[in-house]
């Protein structure tokens, strides 16, 4: 399994290096083996910290009931943030540094306590976040077409790309995280409409969620973590020249611009 693992990994690095869409790496370790994949994913975030790269939080992917539907699954998934996939709100994107990007609006946590117990609650995210900021995430993936099942976006560090957050922080107390409405337009136009319902009900449960997995695994949250909680509504493909504008409601607004 091991030879497998270096394999896969070897594939998504290379997808990543050369800026070249991979196939599928399904094909070696199947649709459903989830710790493998995970294991793929640990492989090249090891790689990447040798390199240099500073971890900085974990992305939650699959908290939409209808793309668990999609892709077969009753459960999120996570990957790795890295300090150098944080790009400040409104500054331009280079559109090459992702393939095959797309864009969705989330709610972000900064965590200022360790959450390392073995079962969390809602009670025990509220008290360990620092702070909320608007949040925009530009996922890509190194496969070919989005051609992907569970396995294949667990291995590619959840398809993940960059992350844009709002520069104005705002208390759990001071706004709704629930029935907070989302919009995010292009260029004026309605895009994406969304609340934080539908982030697995409410965004923190995905929190709690990652807590617990982050706990298990060995590697708690810890004071200064980012977490990405995940969509509020619809994801939308992005091209050069591309201006988004998110609001949430009771956070403000964040935006990306991709450059010519």
């Amino acid at each position: 399994m091991t030879n497998v693992i270096e394999q896969a990994a070897e594939r998504l690095w290379q997808a990543h290096a050369t800026a070249q869409p991979c196939d599928p790496v399904r094909d070696l370790i199947g649709t459903s083996d989830i710790d493998t994949a995970y294991a793929i994913q640990q492989r090249n975030t090891d790689r990447w910290i040798a390199q240099g790269r500073r971890l900085v939080g974990r992305k939650i992917g699959l908290t939409s009931k209808a793309v668990q539907k999609q892709l077969g699954v009753d459960q999120p998934d996570f990957g790795m943030l890295f300090a150098d996939m944080c790009v400040a709100d409104g500054e331009a994107i280079d559109i090459a540094r992702i393939l095959q990007p797309k864009i969705e609006a989330e709610i972000a946590l900064v965590i200022e306590r360790p959450l390392n117990h073995a079962k969390h609650t809602v009670a025990d995210i509220i008290n360990a976040t620092a702070y909320a900021l608007p949040a925009l995430e530009i996922v890509g993936s190194r496969v070919a077409g989005w051609d992907i099942r569970l396995t294949d976006t667990i291995a590619d560090n959840a398809s993940s790309g960059l992350f844009v957050l709002g520069s104005r922080p705002v208390k759990l107390a001071d706004f709704d995280i629930v029935n907070c409405g989302m919009l995010m337009e292009r260029r004026g136009d309605q895009v994406s409409i969304g609340a934080g319902a539908a982030c697995l009900g409410n965004p923190l449960n995905a929190a709690v969620w990652l807590a617990d997995v982050m706990a298990r695994v060995g590697n708690p949250l810890q004071p200064g973590d980012i977490i990405m909680t995940g969509a509020l509504g619809p994801m939308v493909v992005a091209a050069a020249g591309d201006v988004f504008d998110a609001q949430i409601e009771g956070l403000g607004r964040v935006s990306a611009l991709f450059s010519e």
